[in-house]
Parts: structure tokens; sequence; C-alpha cells
């Protein structure tokens, strides 16, 4: 009898215990808006890179002139409006911001999201306040990130939103990431986060310390990392025709059905290197942030090499920067690795020809091709798209299509970029993949 009575104290308890933990579930739920259900969950729309603060600089006088140096050297009670274009929709968005590489906190003193409509003008109804932890204002700390409190908001797939957030104090250089490609609109002063449009603006195509939106999505949302340099950053793109490969690739997938639920976020730098730091920290180093931290991946698109090789072999290279085919390879692999601990599938894809770039070589060349044959035929990815087979000139394959390229010889134009992302064969990524991928062992 006294254990059936023990038995039956402990049934209430464990009762109790339990509706003590729902209300405290349903109480949080509550306080931070960002609870996801069993039926949809939180996945990156849009992101960048970001870089550490770029160096500033200055005009005959002394001083930074254009509006782009001057936001390089910090903000003061200023409104900052960036356009980012999304991949994929949702009714519920929540952003996030980054002061990843400044000693200096950073004091955001009011934050909104809209639809934009054209220039920095936002569609009539659309503008969102954002909270952070339930209030306007938010003091991010030197080397962290934070997100805001979600908000509803009808986001259409390939639309574009329009970002503001307002500084009330002087900053230090900002985290940035320098190749927007689409306008920002500095204000002259003061918090118009909330404005129809920002009269007489300052613009750069930079984005500062917006690091990524994410929408809430029906479970089998999944996400696509374009992870590279300044291929695929978009350089030499057309700006704000949304032309890079990624943006172009994302409209591949949402326009077919089998693949529709996949975003493509691009986490390319111009400048990046897999083993070295040049623009932005090196590959390995900011893999795990640019990545592993995009809430969704299940797939990863990687395409990096081309400046280790250029900048190791080409004319006037540093001693300190010479690589070998083995040395490009065995960062790669670490990369894939890394991903497959994960359960992210990574698709390979090969370098596209440089000869005539400013820091082409022979040597550079072999090295190159070495590369490109161990991601072809190695089977350390899951899938490989042929990215150097889609550009090269048939009648020089160690050199870009004349039609496809920007000038330089090294990046494409907008025609070649499109060959890019018809590249992929989309049959490899498939809906059963998003929620049965595991980690590969090798």
């Amino acid at each position: 009898m006294h254990v059936h009575h023990l038995n039956r104290r402990w049934a209430i308890w464990t009762l109790i215990a339990g509706l003590l933990v729902n209300i405290s579930g349903n109480f949080a739920v509550a306080q931070t808006g960002n609870a996801q259900t069993g039926n949809d969950h939180w996945v990156a729309t849009w992101s960048t890179a970001q870089v550490p603060p770029l160096p500033v600089r200055l005009g005959s006088v002394g001083a930074a002139t254009t509006p782009a140096q001057q936001a390089l050297a910090g903000f003061n009670n200023q409104t900052i409006r960036m356009i980012v274009p999304v991949s994929i929709g949702g009714r519920r968005i929540r952003v996030e911001l980054s002061n990843a590489y400044n000693a200096a906190a950073l004091q955001v003193g009011a934050a909104h999201v809209a639809i934009r409509e054209k220039e920095s003008a936002i569609v009539p109804g659309s503008d969102r306040p954002l909270s952070f932890n339930g209030k306007p204002g938010f003091t991010i700390p030197p080397g962290a990130v934070v997100l805001s409190d979600a908000v509803d908001l009808d986001v259409t797939q390939l639309s574009e939103l329009a970002v503001s957030i307002y500084v009330p104090g002087a900053t230090s250089s900002p985290t940035v990431h320098p190749t927007g490609l689409h306008n920002t609109y500095i204000s002259k002063q003061g918090d118009v986060t909330g404005r129809a449009t920002i009269d007489d603006a300052a613009v750069t195509q930079s984005w500062y310390w917006l690091a990524a939106v994410d929408v809430l999505a029906p479970v089998d949302t999944a996400v696509v990392v374009a992870f590279g340099d300044s291929i695929t950053d978009g350089t030499r793109s057309t700006a704000g025709a949304n032309s890079s490969w990624p943006s172009l690739f994302a409209r591949r997938l949402l326009a077919n059905s089998a693949t529709s639920n996949l975003a493509v976020v691009n986490q390319g730098i111009a400048g990046n290197r897999v083993l070295r730091d040049a623009a932005g920290i090196n590959a390995l180093a900011r893999f795990d942030g640019d990545v592993l931290g995009q809430p969704g991946v299940k797939w990863l698109v990687m395409l990096e090499g081309i400046n280790d090789i250029g900048r190791g072999t080409g004319p006037g290279a540093n001693p300190n920067d010479a690589v070998v085919a083995d040395d490009v390879i065995a960062g790669l692999r670490q990369l894939v690795d890394r991903a497959h601990v994960h359960g992210i599938r990574v698709i390979g894809a090969t370098i596209l020809p440089y000869r005539g770039a400013a820091y082409s070589s022979d040597a550079g060349e072999q090295i190159r091709e070495t590369v490109n044959r161990w991601i072809r035929t190695s089977g350390t990815y899951d899938a490989v798209v042929d990215f150097e087979a889609a550009t090269r000139d048939p009648n020089d394959p160690q050199k870009i299509r004349a039609d496809f390229d920007s000038g330089d010889h090294l990046h494409p134009n907008d025609a070649g970029y499109k060959a890019m992302a018809d590249a992929f064969d989309l049959s490899i990524f498939g809906r059963q993949q998003v929620t049965t991928s595991a980690a590969r062992t090798r």
C-alpha cells in the first residue's frame, strides 16, 4: 500500500512537472517570437559573407572623399538602408546583424525591414520595425552576431527587401561586405528607418553589419550555400541585375518543381583564398560561420582556389604565398570533410580558365589543371559541376570564351555567369534528400 501511494504521488508530480514545462515553453515562445513548429523551420533566404573593416583610402587633402570611403571610416547618427535580393519566400522573417570583426561594441538604435519598391523607396504598408528581445535597439558586443525577433511579412520569392539600420552615435569602421552589387542608401543624419524613402542619400554598393535574412518555411525547405571567391561573389556582373551565378542558379531551382524548395545564399568574397588570409579570412577559418552557421543548409557548392594559385605562382608572386597542387587539394578536402561531418552534401566546382589574367602563369595553369582533375575524378565530392567546361574557349581551353569574358580574362560577364548557372544538373537535388541526408563517412 505504501508503494502504491508513492507511485501515485510520483505520477502526480510528473504530471505537474510536465504542465510546468509546457507553460514555460509556451511563455518562451510568446516572448521570443522566433519559435518554429514541427511543420516549419528557419532557413536562410539571403546572406552575405562579412569581412573585417577595410582600410580608408584618403583623398589628396588627407580625408575620405567618396561616400564609400566615408562609410568605411564609420557612421554617426545616420540611417543605412540596404537592398537584399531574397531567394525563397516566406510569411515570417528575421534579420541577423554582425559585429564580427570589430573590437568595439556597436549600438543599434533602431532597425526596420520592408519590401523594396524602387531605389530607396519601400512598398507602402510593408514597413516592419524590428526588435531585439522585445526592445527596439541593441548593443552588439565586439565579435558578436545578433538575431532580431521575428516579424510577420509576406515575402515573395526573388523579391527585394530593404533593411534599414540606425546608429545613434559614432561607430568604428564597420564589418562589411564590399561587393554588394546593390545600392545602399545612407542618410545625412537621424533615424529615418521608417521613412518611405531616404532623400538626398549618399549611395554605395556595400552591405554594412547586415549578415543574413531568414524566413520561416516548410520543413522540407533547405539551403544551398555557394561558397567561394570573386567569381561566386559576382564581381564584374551588372550591378542591380542579380546576374551572379548564385542568383541565376536560384532562379533555375525555383522554376523547377522538383527543386523549388531550395534557397540559395551567396557566401563568396572577392579575393578570398583557401589557405591564406587576403580579402577576408581564409576559407578554412570562415567555414564554420559562413557555411555551417546557415540555418537549413543541406547543400554546398564550393568554388575556391584560383586566388591561391594566381597569387602563389603569378608574376611577382610573394614567396610566402607559394603553393603546389597538393596544398590546394588538401585545403579543399578539409572543407569537404567538415561539411560531411554535418550531413551537408558537397558539389565540387571546377576552377575556370584564366589565361591572360593579370596573375596567370604556366606554372599556375598546371596547378589549376591538376586540381580540376582531382575535383572531377577523386570521388571526394557528392557531385561535380564543371564550370571550366561551361566557360572555356573550345579553341583554347586555357582561356575563358570571348563572349563570356568580362574583359579581365578571369571573371565572367553576365552571359558567362548564366552559363555557369545552367551547368548544374538539377536531378542531383531531390526533396527526399533534404530530410534523409546523413553524415558521410570516408
